[in-house]
C-alpha cells in the first residue's frame, strides 16, 4: 500500500468504519462498561492490545494457516493473548482486573478482534493490519469513552470516580442503567450517521454494496460465495 493509503487504514477505525457507531459490534461491553470512565478506558485499551497483537500474527501466518481452519485457529491466537492480559492485570491492575470481570475474558469472542482477523489481518500484511489493529483499537476506546462520559456524568454526576458538587443532587440514575445505556447508544449512532450525511456520504445500502466491509468480502467480489443478505431476502419472499 502506498503511505496515504496507510494513513487511511490507521484513520478510519475512528469515525468512517468505527466498530461501535457504524459497525455496530462488542455491543454487549460497549453497554456493560460504559457506566464509568475508568472501567471504559480499561476495557479500550485491554482489546486495542489484543487487537495489535492478534492482527499482527495472524497477518503473518495468513498464509500457512489452512483456510479449513482459519476461524478456530484466530480463535486460538486471540485466547493467548487475552489470557496474557489477563494475567498481566491480574498481577499488576487487580483493582482493573475485578472492575472488568467477566467482560476481560469475553475478548476472546469479542466480534470487532475476530471480524477484523477474518476481513482484515488474514488479507493484508504485517504493517498494514498493524495499523487497522490500532485505528480499530482506539476507534472502540473512543466510542466507550464518549458513552461513559454521558452516562457517569449525567447518570452519576461524577467524572472517573470522582463526584461533580453542582451535578450530583441533579443526576438521571436511569443513564447508569442498561436500557439508559441503550439509548445513549442509539443517540450516539444517530449523530454519527447525521455527521456522515452532511459531509456527502451516503446512506448505508442493504446488501453487500452497503457493507463498510464489501471490499474485503468473497461475495461481494462476486467469487462462488452464498451471501447472507441474498440469502435471508430470498427466503423472506418465499415466505
Amino acid at each position: 500500500m502506498e503511505k496515504k493509503n496507510k494513513l487511511s487504514v490507521l484513520t478510519s477505525g475512528f469515525i468512517k468504519e468505527n466498530p461501535v457507531f457504524v459497525l455496530v459490534l462488542g455491543t454487549c461491553p460497549t453497554i456493560a462498561t460504559t457506566k464509568g470512565v475508568i472501567s471504559a478506558i480499561s476495557m479500550g485499551l485491554a482489546a486495542t492490545a489484543v487487537l495489535i497483537c492478534s492482527n499482527l500474527v495472524i497477518s503473518l501466518l495468513r498464509k500457512l494457516i489452512p483456510d479449513k481452519v482459519r476461524i478456530p485457529s484466530y480463535i486460538v491466537v486471540i485466547a493467548g493473548f487475552v489470557t496474557m492480559v489477563q494475567m498481566l492485570m491480574h498481577a499488576y491492575l487487580p483493582d482493573l482486573y475485578s472492575l472488568l470481570g467477566i467482560y476481560l475474558p469475553l475478548i476472546t469472542v469479542n466480534c470487532i478482534i475476530l471480524g477484523r482477523a477474518e476481513m482484515f489481518a488474514s488479507k493484508n500484511g504485517p504493517v498494514e493490519s498493524l495499523l487497522d489493529g490500532i485505528g480499530m483499537g482506539l476507534g472502540f476506546t473512543f466510542a466507550l469513552l464518549c458513552m461513559a462520559v454521558i452516562r457517569e456524568v449525567f447518570g452519576a454526576g461524577a467524572f472517573a470516580g470522582i463526584e461533580i458538587p453542582f451535578l450530583v443532587d441533579h443526576c438521571v440514575p436511569f443513564l447508569v442503567k442498561s436500557s439508559g445505556g441503550f439509548m445513549v447508544f442509539g443517540l450516539l449512532i444517530a449523530i454519527v450517521t447525521a455527521i456522515s450525511t452532511k459531509r456527502g456520504k451516503k446512506a448505508p445500502e442493504l446488501g453487500c454494496s452497503g457493507c463498510p466491509a464489501a471490499k474485503f468480502c468473497k461475495a461481494a467480489a462476486g467469487d462462488d460465495v452464498e451471501c447472507v443478505n441474498a440469502t435471508a431476502k430470498t427466503e423472506g419472499g418465499n415466505n
